[in-house]
């Protein structure tokens, strides 16, 4: 009964609202042109703000640092053995603040000659455009390795490129999402390999004195804290995370 009572109720609201903002005269899409370029109604720029609102999440995930940063920062829990410690939420935060840090060159020079230039000059969009897709371009080509662009060129089915600005954006894209996720498990890798010799250890040591029943996790777990904590580890994996995104 209350299903067939919202259905008719839903589709009453999905109809009347439009009816009731289009009969306020809220502005329609608008496109005009002359001499100072293409401009957009109020309309037509909140729809763009919302749409670019909506796929920033993959724009921070894909042309920044952030994935190779939360992917060792997992692998770095896991080699510890601490189970959710620490939690998700302060990995997340930790990468965000960190992928801030490595990427505050490439923010600061899209502001200076792209966003400022657009929003207090009045700035063509497509030369700001252009003029914002330089650094990010510059840091991904510096990020990419040659064969995952090779490799996605041919899967495109086109010809070498010219040169790195030839290179089109979305193949640049993918392939540095490849690069990122082969340079972040090449990390975890070497972070594993201290810890899996103390788990080593420490099974060995245990089934040698006959304790087979006792999990070798909980006695190897506080000496890889002590040995994370002794050398400093999370001084270390920062600032080399931070260290491998530097090419000057």
């Amino acid at each position: 009964m209350k299903r067939n009572f919202w259905r008719p109720l839903a589709i009453f609201l999905l109809l009347a609202l439009p009816l009731a903002a289009w009969s306020q005269g809220l502005p329609m899409v608008n496109v005009t042109g002359g001499k100072g370029g293409t401009q957009y109604s109020l309309t037509l720029q909140l729809l763009a703000l919302m749409t670019t609102l909506a796929v920033l999440p993959s724009l921070l995930l894909m042309m920044t640092s952030f994935v190779r940063i939360i992917i060792v920062m997992s692998l770095l829990r896991q080699a510890l053995g601490t189970g959710q410690t620490p939690p998700n939420t302060v990995l997340v935060g930790l990468s965000l603040f960190l992928t801030l840090f490595i990427m505050q060159p490439v923010l600061t020079d899209v502001y200076q000659n792209a966003l400022a230039p657009y929003l207090q000059n009045g700035m063509d969009f497509n030369k700001a455009l252009a003029a914002a897709e330089a650094p990010i371009r510059k840091f991904m080509m510096a990020q990419t390795r040659s064969d995952d662009i090779a490799l996605f060129m041919q899967i495109a089915r086109k010809g070498e490129p010219l040169s790195p600005d030839t290179v089109p954006f979305t193949t640049l894209v993918p392939a540095f999402i490849t690069s990122e996720l082969k340079s972040a498990f090449t990390i975890g890798f070497l972070i594993y390999i201290p810890f899996v010799v103390i788990d080593l250890i420490v099974a060995s040591v245990l089934m040698s004195m006959g304790m087979m029943m006792l999990s070798p996790m909980m006695i190897s777990m506080p000496f890889k804290l002590m040995l994370f904590v002794l050398v400093d580890g999370w001084g270390l994996i920062m600032g080399s995370l931070a260290a491998s995104f530097v090419t000057n």
